[in-house]
């Protein structure tokens, strides 16, 4: 891993004079400030049972559907399309090292992105007078776990990013492959859950789909409660698609 500090440099540079990456935060950081100004007139029109971060860190799927495969869809695909990746690896520099700095360049822009949408609950607690709104939208519980819950969720998203762009030549084909994944991950467990299985198949793949269950990780993690299982869960399964990643990347040299 000697290489690693020089190729993530060189990743993070590559991203950060991006054009496309910088529309996809615009474009997330947009929906956000929607989201956030949606949930500020319901909190002002009347009392909401859920506090205002937890309301707004629930549209967290819309903003990672919109980032994560623009983010990572040229990491890998772009540079085999053009065949600097074959000559990359055909020096010192290792498979893993290749993925694993991707993999952190466009997660540490991820978390940049999010970081940015903390100047909405910041500018809003300065433009509304009222103590009690001030303080419900500065509530660190709220803050904290959904923050949390994006960091982490977000490794295992970026993860399969670039996992779908080791498979193909194509971003446009490795972005489509990340949306559908995500997606995938996110709304189609929750939607299993909702179909009427057979009592006995119910009872055998009720735990793991709750388990699987991303909307029900959130839940805890807005009130809190920190279980190691959906940690284990993410971290596992980051490390799992990395390795993937790897092996796809060895493979297609």
């Amino acid at each position: 891993m000697s290489h690693l500090p020089t190729l993530l440099w060189h990743e993070l540079r590559v991203l950060f004079v991006s054009a496309s990456t910088y529309i996809a935060a615009i474009l997330a950081l947009v929906m956000m400030g929607f989201f956030y100004y949606f949930t500020i007139i319901q909190l002002v029109a009347a009392d909401q049972e859920s506090p205002p971060g937890e309301l707004f860190f629930s549209t967290f799927w819309v903003p990672v559907l919109l980032v994560v495969p623009m983010l990572t869809m040229k990491s890998i695909a772009e540079e085999r399309r053009l065949g600097t990746l074959q000559t990359l690896l055909t020096t010192s520099v290792s498979a893993g090292e290749v993925v694993l700095s991707k993999f952190l360049a466009a997660y540490i822009f991820y978390i940049v992105v999010w970081l940015a949408a903390l100047a909405f609950p910041l500018i809003a607690a300065q433009v509304l007078s009222q103590d009690g709104i001030r303080d419900l939208l500065l509530d660190p519980g709220p803050l904290l776990g959904g923050y949390a819950f994006v960091f982490l969720t977000g490794a295992l998203f970026i993860a399969v990013g670039i996992f779908s762009s080791s498979l193909t030549r194509s971003q446009l084909v490795a972005g489509m492959l990340t949306f559908s994944i995500t997606f995938l991950l996110i709304i189609g467990v929750m939607a299993l859950q909702l179909l009427n299985l057979s009592s006995e198949a119910e009872v055998l793949a009720a735990p793991a789909l709750s388990y699987l269950q991303i909307f029900n990780h959130f839940e805890d993690f807005i009130r809190g409660v920190v279980d190691t299982r959906p940690v284990i869960y993410y971290l596992s399964g980051t490390a799992l698609v990395l390795g993937l990643a790897v092996l796809s990347v060895e493979a297609r040299i």
